[in-house]
């Protein structure tokens, strides 16, 4: 049952394809352009064939125009026993197939002189047998490059959206895009129309909240368009009117008594630009020590008369605006300011770091110091030169000493002697400095210690003596030390 169910499936699928192979293949058999763009005034080829008549024969060629809106009406007819024809229509005189005479196998048309409402679809239908009709259409899209313009609106400040800037695309095929680009605060609106010949006019306005710090602004309308290369764009600058906004400056709360030529400034900023400015006082009365000159008022000096409150009026087209400063005259002078916060805290910040420069470099300096001490650099002691040398032969070889080092240590010198066994000795390598020196000093009497343990200069100093005084004991010349010589026992 299951396998049944299975095998009936498999021919319903086959069929399904079948026909949709089918299908597309009759489908692709009536060739056309997919889409032609075309302006107007101008003649338009529209082309059709049929690729594959294997096994069919071509009955007869119908041109069939679709517009957007309304119902599908013939333009063209083509039988093979009979003379094209061209029914009433909108394009009846200005439709023809081409080549003449025509090809039932490629009955291709061309419409001259374009008009906008020629635009939709053009259907070319195959009367066929025995599969019947075939088709294939072909978008004609009319372009109409608009005309584009833009423009600002000079407005007031105010507290109300308003149109300040307008962007208009006339007349284009299909209807344009606009945008907007600028900093200021608002939104766009666009409107489209119908224009003359089926073409479209796209306007759009921007409106915004109009303030004083919006005046000479930037704002841009873009237009992008399908006969344009590239977008459009319109430089603007937005125009807001707003009366004068006035400050006084100049005035730093010390005058006194006594103090000249002090100057308060009138600056007023407006659109347009003022027209004039006007200097008075709160009392009516202008002191004798004052001169004025357009936006400046000086005081020559300073007295009482100019304990006064001065006001400076502005005017232009949209109003009249104002300011004032109330002058104070004192006795004395004020003190000069001190030092601000910030330059303190930067005296500061100067001193850390120097503190910590000049620390660092004590630390480098110690450092240096203790690796010198610790014997890390160069050595530091330098052996004096030899003085004097006596010489103690004991038979064995030869010792020889220095009279003493800075800290009355006796040092052993190299013998130039000749002796075999004394060079073998002396060539050879110490194993332990502190394990021959116990050696040396092991056969001294009860007494005699190292020299180099002893901060006192020996008792004696040996010399040298030869090999055949071995037997007669120990001279010693009474010129170089007075003491006894030590006795062996």
């Amino acid at each position: 049952m299951a396998r049944h169910d299975a095998r009936n499936w498999i021919g319903l699928f086959c069929l399904v394809s079948s026909i949709l192979t089918d299908h597309g293949v009759m489908g692709q058999r009536v060739k056309v352009e997919p889409e032609v763009l075309s302006y107007p005034g101008q003649t338009v080829n529209l082309r059709c064939a049929f690729t594959d008549a294997t096994g069919i024969q071509l009955t007869m060629v119908t041109w069939i125009y679709e517009p957007k809106e309304g119902e599908r009406i013939n333009i063209a007819v083509l039988h093979p026993s009979f003379e094209p024809n061209y029914p009433l229509s909108p394009m009846k005189g200005r439709v023809s197939f081409s080549p003449s005479p025509p090809d039932l196998a490629s009955p291709s048309i061309q419409i001259s002189n374009v008009r906008m409402t020629d635009e939709g679809k053009y259907v070319c239908e195959y009367a066929t047998y025995p599969i019947g009709n075939e088709q294939g259409i072909t978008n004609l899209i009319m372009l109409a490059k608009p005309q584009n313009s833009a423009s600002v609106v000079t407005v007031e400040a105010g507290t109300k959206p308003v149109v300040v800037a307008r962007c208009e695309s006339v007349d284009g095929r299909p209807a344009a895009k606009i945008s907007w680009v600028t900093a200021a605060t608002g939104n766009g609106t666009v409107v489209s129309k119908a224009g003359n010949d089926n073409t479209v006019t796209v306007s759009s306005e921007y409106r915004m909240i109009p303030t004083p710090a919006d005046n000479g602004k930037d704002i841009s309308c873009v237009v992008a368009h399908r006969t344009q290369a590239k977008p459009e764009s319109f430089p603007l600058k937005l125009a807001v009117q707003y009366a004068p906004q006035v400050t006084i400056v100049g005035y730093d709360n010390n005058w006194y008594v006594g103090r000249t030529n002090v100057v308060l400034t009138c600056q007023a900023t407006g659109n347009p630009v003022p027209i004039s400015i006007l200097w008075n006082t709160m009392s009516g009365v202008m002191p004798d020590t004052v001169q004025i000159k357009g936006n400046e008022l000086k005081v020559l000096k300073v007295d009482e008369a100019v304990n006064t409150t001065f006001v400076c009026e502005v005017k232009n087209r949209i109003g009249t605006s104002r300011d004032q400063v109330t002058a104070i005259v004192r006795d004395t002078r004020l003190p000069e300011k001190g030092a601000t916060t910030g330059s303190i805290i930067g005296a500061i910040i100067g001193v850390i770091l120097l503190l910590a420069i000049i620390g660092t470099a004590i630390a480098m300096y110690k450092k240096h110091r203790k690796q010198k001490l610790s014997g890390e650099g160069p050595p530091k002691y330098k052996p004096p030169p030899p003085k004097k040398t006596n010489n103690i032969n004991n038979g064995q070889g030869t010792v020889t000493y220095a009279e003493a080092d800075d800290n009355n240590r006796a040092l052993p010198l190299p013998n130039t002697a000749p002796s075999s066994e004394h060079d073998h000795m002396l060539n050879a390598e110490p194993h332990d400095e502190d394990e021959e020196r116990a050696h040396y000093y092991s056969a001294a009497p009860s007494g005699w210690d190292d020299p180099q343990d002893s901060e006192v200069l020996p008792p004696y100093v040996p010399t040298n003596r030869d090999v055949q005084d071995h037997h007669r004991g120990l001279n010693v010349d009474r010129g170089d030390s007075f003491v006894s010589p030590a006795m062996f026992v």
